[in-house]
């Protein structure tokens, strides 16, 4: 059964250009939620609302995630929290 903790692992091997740190380092992404049917629901937030690395990002992220056996698909949701 694929578990939160291995999804998170291989998030990390996103890294962000502009700063050669990984998304789970950076505290980009929010939240991970697995579906019995194999999908995998990634939770992302930018650093700013306009990032120019935006769809590179979301590929990657989609990339490395259905690299797992146990993903049939990788969806992003992507969102903008703009409070400090």
């Amino acid at each position: 059964m694929l578990r939160k903790e291995k999804v998170l692992e291989k998030l990390k091997e996103v890294i962000d250009p502009e700063t050669g740190i990984d998304i789970v380092s950076m505290n980009l992404v929010k939240d991970v939620i697995i579906e019995s049917s194999g999908i995998v629901i990634v939770k992302f937030s930018p650093t700013v609302p306009f990032c120019p690395l935006l769809g590179y990002l979301v590929s990657e992220i989609k990339k490395k995630v259905e690299e797992l056996d146990e993903v049939s698909k990788c969806d992003v949701q992507v969102s903008f929290n703009l409070s400090k």
